[in-house]
Formats: C-alpha cells, structure tokens, sequence
C-alpha cells in the first residue's frame, strides 16, 4: 500500500489503492488516527469517541462507489470517506446533547461521561476536524455544504416537530431527507466524482444515496420498536420520550380511533403508543415502504454500466441498510 500524501502533492500524481477492502481498513486507520490525534486538552473526549466507531456505513458507500474500472480507488477518497464519517459522529454528539441520551454505539455518550457544554463543543471540533479532510482532496468537483445545510434544517425540522402529534407523512420525509438521506446522498455523489465516473451518471448516484437514507431511517423507526437495548447499543423505546415522530407513530395514529383520542386528552403515553404500532402493523407498513425505496435503489443501480463486482457491493449496502441490525426482512 502507498500511503505518501506529501509525495503525491508535489507530483500531483493520483494515488490508488487495490481494492475496496485496502481502502476500508485505511479509513478505518485514519479515522481512529484522527480522533487519538488531537490537541492535548481535548484528546481525551475524542479518544472516548474512537473507543466505538460504528459499522462505518457512510464511509463504505462512498468507497464501494468510488471503485473505479480497474476495481482500484483513488486515495482521495480515503479521507472523503473520514470526513463523512466525522461529520456525522459530530451530528450524533450533538443529538446526545439534544436528547439526553446516555448510551451511543454501547459506551456511554460525552454528555453524560462529562457534561453537556464539553459535548457541545467536541461536536463543533469533530465538524471542523471534518472540514480539514478536504485539504487532502485535489477534486473540486466535491462541494458538500450543501449537504451539510441540509442535515442542520432537517435536526431543525424535527425539533420543531417534536410532539407534533399531528404531523403528515409529507412532513415526516422532509426532515428524514435533510437530517439521514443527505449525508448517504453526499458519500454516493463524493464517491462517483471519485470513481471517475462519466458526470451523466453522478445524479444517478446521488438519488441512491438519498434511497439508501430514507431506507436507514425508516428502518431505525422500526428497530426503536422491535429490539432491546443491548441488540441496538442505543436506548430503544426512546422516540416517543424524545417528542421524536417516526413513521410507525404516524401510522398507528392515524388508524386508531382510541390513540387519537388520548391524543387530543393528552393522555398520550409510550405503552399505548407501543401497543397500537403492532396491533396496526406499524412495522410492516414502515418496512413496505423502505422496500419501496429499495426497489427504486436497484433499478437505480442497473442504469449505470459498472463491474458485476462493484454493483454486488452497492448492493450489498442496501441490503444491510433494508435488513437493519436484526438480519430480518
């Protein structure tokens, strides 16, 4: 493996790796490398944080789509792929704030190891820790900021929604396309400008990215309902708490007669919320609407004239995302 950025700075030459799998465990490398790496006074929140990384699914997007025709990836998109995975651990923290959460990924969230204003502010760095990867990229083509916009009005979005009982499924697919579909739309788009890949099919790229989002989401909706805590690593049963609106909620809501009645008493609680999302099929209805999502995604995918191999990776991105963590369709 080549790993000498300064030399490829001053050659401007590009610089591949062999296959996915080379690239993956680099992003992996760089990623804990820039975490444990930081100023002094600030390493020991970031480390915490490097302690659990997550299955990197935003990261492997934008490798799986970077893959070029030789089946190699521009190195470049190593450190894109960090900075998309930093962007959204910063968005987690950040939401650990928002939430209170206690537990993020099975280890104790930074507001509650330390406090709350220390977690803000380790949200802020990791963003601007983000932002540094583009120096290492000489594509010009990647511009995420407005990606980045697009998370911040979706966060927003659903914090004025939250206890928004009343709020339409429009509404709903509004703010998981800002806050979730946007940054799986930006690995998509980064790693097909990376690739090589004849501009024609970047928007091609970018709406599975954004299938792929809107199929995380809807399927984490459902995980809230169907796992324990120990399965999800995160607190579950925790949405309604949070003043958070799902899908599963949306539905149950709007099916049963005596939910929206203690709606409109306020008498509104998370067992009765539980009990009528599986009484009414929630769960199945959310789930058929991920599949839709993941119907359009592969007729997507056939569209672009890529390798067996590379289109079985995509693939099998979807897959994970559609299954969730539980292995179950």
């Amino acid at each position: 493996m080549i790993d000498n950025v300064q030399n490829n700075e001053k050659t401007n030459e590009i610089i591949y790796l062999d296959n996915f799998n080379q690239a993956f465990e680099k992003t992996k490398e760089k990623l804990t490398e820039a975490l444990k790496s930081t100023p002094k006074h600030i390493r020991p929140y970031t480390s915490h944080l490097a302690k659990a990384q997550g299955k990197l699914i935003r990261a492997a997007s934008l490798l799986a789509c970077a893959v070029n025709g030789e089946g190699r990836i521009n190195e470049e998109a190593v450190y894109a792929a960090v900075g998309v995975e930093l962007l959204h651990l910063a968005t987690l923290v950040h939401d650990d704030v928002i939430d209170d959460a206690g537990t993020r990924r099975g280890i104790s969230t930074l507001n509650k190891e330390y406090d709350r204003k220390t977690a803000v502010i380790c949200g802020d760095y990791l963003l601007c820790l983000a932002l540094e990867q583009g120096k290492n990229l000489k594509q010009r083509d990647i511009e995420l900021n407005n990606y980045m916009t697009q998370i911040c009005l979706g966060e927003l979005r659903q914090h004025e929604n939250n206890f928004n009982f009343m709020l339409s499924p429009i509404k709903y697919f509004r703010i998981i396309k800002g806050k979730t579909a946007a940054l799986f739309e930006a690995s998509f788009f980064a790693g097909a400008v990376l690739s090589d890949e004849d501009k024609k099919n970047y928007h091609i790229y970018s709406k599975m990215g954004n299938y792929l989002g809107m199929i995380f989401q809807l399927i984490d909706d459902c995980i809230d309902f169907e796992v324990d805590e120990g399965v999800a690593k995160k607190p579950v049963h925790s949405d309604f708490e949070q003043g958070v609106i799902t899908m599963p909620m949306i539905h149950a809501l709007s099916h049963d007669e005596k939910l929206a009645e203690m709606r409109k008493k306020g008498e509104l609680n998370s067992k009765a919320i539980i009990d009528s999302v599986r009484r009414y099929g929630s769960i199945f209805y959310t789930k058929g609407i991920a599949k839709r999502y993941y119907n359009k995604a592969l007729k997507y995918l056939s569209l672009i004239g890529i390798s067996e191999e590379k289109a079985n990776r995509i693939k099998a991105i979807f897959d994970k995302a559609y299954n969730g963590l539980t292995g179950k369709k």
